[in-house]
């Protein structure tokens, strides 16, 4: 048990101080860096580094491996739980994404009939979008408050709405800002009408998947319930200081470590079979 601990401790310390032993390049970015950039823009987390999210994982599986391991001295549980704890920042954040962008979905129609009555008032684009941050919907109004006081600060509209796409990650965000941007850039008096048929169809794309999500939120629940069940069964068995002896042993190790990977398949299983695809970035 001490020398799992030491271990852990060692891989937690080397974790910690990674960023600073081995600093990020200043090369192009990676995929995986890119996507990992957009969760966490998305969960509304973007001033938060991804070392910042390892550290906390790593201090999560540290409590996790000791409030377990006090409440049942079982150490293959321990591990588990450990492991549980290291991936539980990430999944958090995974799920706070996921949710503002639900909530986002629904009200970016609003900011499209916001941005019509603006533009039909005579306001230009950038005043346009600027006074979405007081007559916007509320979950949006910080990003475009930032972008009205970086084009008073700079007057360039481009890299003002490349910035604000990158602070919204939002897929539809990015067809708005770039019909706008066209707009602006080859002029055209169609702007309105365009403006009004992408809120319509936006409407019917999120009534179309809220309706969707409904139905398939059985297959969700029924893989979380999968997931939990026999753990909660397993943490009752090692109550009883037989059965902890009998996890403490290399086979009771061997059996709480295959369960754990027959868990983690099947949950990724279920939740692939459950997955509606998410639109992708097309304009960054």
């Amino acid at each position: 048990m001490t020398l799992a601990l030491g271990l852990l401790l060692g891989a937690g310390l080397l974790l910690a101080f990674a960023p600073v032993l081995w600093p990020a390049t200043s090369g192009p970015s990676t995929p995986t860096a890119s996507r990992t950039a957009a969760i966490l823009a998305q969960a509304g987390l973007a001033r938060v580094s991804m070392a910042t999210v390892l550290v906390v994982s790593v201090v999560s599986a540290a409590l996790a491996i000791a409030v377990t391991f006090a409440l049942l001295p079982v150490v293959p549980l321990a591990l588990a739980a450990g492991l549980v704890g290291l991936a539980l920042p990430w999944v958090v954040i995974t799920l706070r994404a996921s949710r503002r962008r639900r909530i986002a979905r629904m009200v970016w129609p609003d900011v499209v009939d916001q941005l019509v009555s603006a533009v039909r008032s005579g306001q230009s684009l950038p005043d346009s979008l600027s006074s979405l941050a007081v007559t916007g919907p509320v979950a949006t109004r910080d990003a475009f408050a930032t972008f009205g006081a970086d084009y008073r600060a700079t007057g360039n509209f481009g890299e003002c709405v490349s910035e604000l796409k990158d602070r919204l990650a939002d897929p539809t965000a990015d067809r708005i800002l770039e019909t706008l941007r066209m707009s602006r850039e080859v002029g055209g008096s169609e702007l309105t009408t365009v403006l009004r048929n992408l809120a319509s169809y936006l409407r019917q794309e999120s009534a179309l998947l809220s309706e969707v999500e409904a139905r398939q939120s059985w297959v969700v629940n029924a893989a979380r319930l999968g997931v939990a069940a026999p753990w909660i069964v397993l943490l009752l068995l090692a109550t009883r200081p037989e059965a902890a002896a009998a996890y403490n042993s290399s086979a009771g190790a061997a059996l709480v470590i295959a369960g754990l990977v027959v868990t983690v398949v099947a949950y990724r299983i279920m939740i692939a079979i459950g997955h509606i695809p998410e639109e992708r970035r097309w304009f960054r």
